[in-house]
């Protein structure tokens, strides 16, 4: 008997974020009912969006101000008022776990304006602003389902490290989500699952009768998110699970650093002070800025030519040009290396279309690279079948580059493509079990002490202790990279307290990505966290443990079974 009613997923996005939630009885009689929020408020700005910017405003008593659309145009409201001071203002920081090798607790996130706070406090009071929105939706909807009827769906980049995974899983409990009630779900395996669901004519590029529900059908899953590239390869198994061909391969090449060359090119007319001062005198003027390349990137084709136009908060930009740098922003364009491509007229930046291209190129090559690099994998070379995702995948540009790149290959793009992940997410939640296996991206283990073999190791390492010849750090492995592991796989372990009365087992965990690493200090091993075992009712005599590590889920686990009495013992992971 399930101890849910309900299935929410929480996307939680670089750019933007969103919910969507299916009861059990929609979800047996119509799996893609599935309801995600229409009514994100974007303000003044006539943008219809299913999900809201990630974007969080605080106030001085570090409390929930306001999130989305919502914290954008207060704060800045806050900013012309002189009044966003004491306030805190983040946006776009989810790729920070992705970007810090070693993430902590501790770690903290700068604001907008340099303030900073605890990173696990932003992402919980994020996720919190998210999930109280979904159970305000559930009690106007008049859905009778309670808080602790909802099973929870979290999604992250499958290329995340095993650290960021359980950062966001701590910050979700931060948000008052139960740790028993949440999964976390990978974003390209989340779209693959949706994708299973939908209608031949739900899907462009796809020929009638084609179908990815064919037993044995292998696809490639392309998710292009604001702030990741994110692939994984899939084959189609018989009873409707799917399986894990080569392990989730990207990079941080997302729509967000399409922005970041659109920043760039800005800065390169009016210098990078006079950005910073826009950002922090007129917050809304540059958020208008960035709305606008927004809806004006989302247009742009391979066939686009001659001038692109957007507006611009000319009369703003214009006053701090003549402050700061007593030249007007037309004479500022003029003088820019850009002065035969781009110009001012009225409110608006005429563009020539080559130079707005150029925007996406080093993104779109990026992602073409990584594509190929999947393929060269002998195990994959076969698939015929691209399935693009996630909010970028809309982009007219990156569809037009991979069908000439690709045009060998059949590329499908659901409609609604940055939906795919977050629907996905809910399917996943209903049934977990849709990914019979995945593929190990690293290779696993622990650092031990081993009698010192001429043969095997590397003469420098050899120590003397207790008169024995010893050599520390090597690698004892649990499980290797590149292996194809079922859900839920045990692999066991055997260990025997050091010290009598021994109340706690500590062991670190390494990962590598090399397949059969010597030692744990090599340059492509690191150290993940540490696995804690507690012992009950320690005594004076050694004590056995068998320890099974638990793989091929979204995040790696384990238990522990104490020898004498056959009792279960609380093991963990800290990986943050």
């Amino acid at each position: 008997m399930s101890d849910h009613l309900l299935v929410a997923a929480i996307d939680f996005g670089t750019t933007y974020s969103g919910y969507a939630f299916s009861t059990i009885a929609n979800f047996k009689l119509d799996p893609l009912k599935i309801h995600a929020n229409q009514a994100w408020n974007a303000g003044g700005r006539q943008l219809l969006s299913l999900k809201t910017p990630t974007c969080l405003l605080l106030n001085e008593k570090k409390e929930l101000a306001s999130f989305g659309f919502e914290a954008e145009n207060e704060y800045a409201e806050l900013v012309l008022d002189e009044k966003h001071h004491d306030h805190y203002y983040f946006t776009r920081f989810k790729m920070k776990l992705y970007q810090t090798k070693d993430l902590s607790e501790d770690m903290k996130l700068e604001d907008v304006a340099g303030k900073s706070l605890m990173a696990i406090d932003v992402f919980g009071q994020s996720i919190k602003a998210l999930k109280d929105h979904l159970l305000k939706l559930l009690i106007t909807e008049g859905t009778g389902v309670q808080p602790h009827e909802i099973k929870w769906v979290l999604t992250v980049p499958a290329i995340w490290p095993d650290s960021a995974k359980q950062f966001m899983r701590k910050s979700a409990e931060k948000a008052g989500i139960d740790h028993k009630k949440l999964c976390i779900a990978l974003e390209p395996e989340a779209a693959s699952i949706h994708c299973q669901y939908l209608p031949t004519e739900k899907l462009k590029g796809a020929t009638d009768g084609f179908t990815v529900r064919e037993t044995g059908q292998k696809y490639m899953v392309i998710d292009l998110g604001g702030g990741t590239a994110d692939i994984t390869v899939h084959q189609k198994l018989e009873g409707g699970h799917l399986k894990e061909l080569c392990h989730a391969s990207g990079g941080d090449c997302g729509g967000t650093s399409v922005d970041n060359a659109f920043v760039q090119m800005i800065v390169k007319i009016l210098g990078a002070p006079l950005i910073n001062l826009l950002k922090q005198e007129d917050p809304s003027a540059y958020l208008d800025l960035l709305r606008e390349f927004e809806t004006v990137k989302r247009k742009i084709e391979s066939t686009t030519s001659g001038k692109v136009n957007f507006t611009v908060p000319c009369a703003t930009i214009n006053t701090l040009c003549e402050k700061h740098q007593n030249e007007s922003f037309k004479s500022m364009i003029e003088a820019s290396p850009f002065a035969n491509q781009i110009a001012l007229r009225g409110d608006k930046l005429r563009v020539d279309a080559d130079i707005m291209k150029n925007l996406f190129s080093l993104t779109v090559n990026n992602i073409i690279k990584l594509v190929k690099d999947v393929l060269r994998n002998p195990v994959v070379s076969d698939v015929q079948l691209l399935l693009l995702v996630g909010g970028f995948s809309e982009c007219p540009l990156i569809q037009s580059a991979m069908k000439k790149v690709f045009s060998h290959k059949r590329i499908v793009i659901p409609e609604e493509a940055g939906l795919s992940v977050l629907k996905g997410a809910v399917l996943f939640g209903h049934k977990p079990d849709y990914i019979a296996s995945r593929v190990m991206r690293f290779s696993y283990g622990t650092d031990v002490s081993v009698s010192f073999d001429p043969n095997v190791h590397e003469i420098s390492r050899k120590i003397i202790r207790h008169g024995e010849q010893r050599c520390d750090d090597t690698f004892s492995m649990i499980i290797e990279k590149d292996q194809s592991v079922p859900v839920g796989t045990k692999i066991t372990r055997g260990f025997t307290t050091a010290n009598p009365y021994q109340a706690k087992m500590g062991m670190r965990i390494f990962a590598s990505t090399q397949k059969n690493p010597s030692y744990v200090d090599e340059e492509n091993c690191h150290f993940i966290g540490d696995a804690t075992i507690d012992i009950p009712c320690p005594t004076e005599q050694k004590r056995s443990v068998e320890v099974n590590y638990i793989f091929g889920n979204t995040e790696i686990s384990m238990i522990a079974k104490e020898e004498l009495h056959g009792s279960t013992c609380n093991a963990s992971f800290n990986l943050i």
